[in-house]
């Protein structure tokens, strides 16, 4: 069993929910102009769904290792 040795400070908690904000923000703007133009279809998906899926991974590590301000 391995033991995630992960300690967030208050400020710390709030720099990476932050950044996940911005990589959830991020992964919607590539979505819709995937979506929007034809060329840009595969690439703003993959680009997109990356971005997402790491935001939710620091949300959740945020919030389960994270300290409330």
């Amino acid at each position: 069993m391995y033991i995630l040795a992960l300690s967030f400070t208050a400020k710390d908690t709030l720099r990476v929910e932050e950044i996940a904000g911005a990589l959830a923000a991020l992964a919607g703007v590539l979505l819709f102009v995937g979506a929007v133009t034809p060329l840009a279809r595969r690439t703003g998906q993959i680009f997109g769904g990356l971005s997402l899926a790491a935001s939710g991974v620091l949300f959740l590590l945020a919030v389960r290792y994270g300290v409330r301000p």
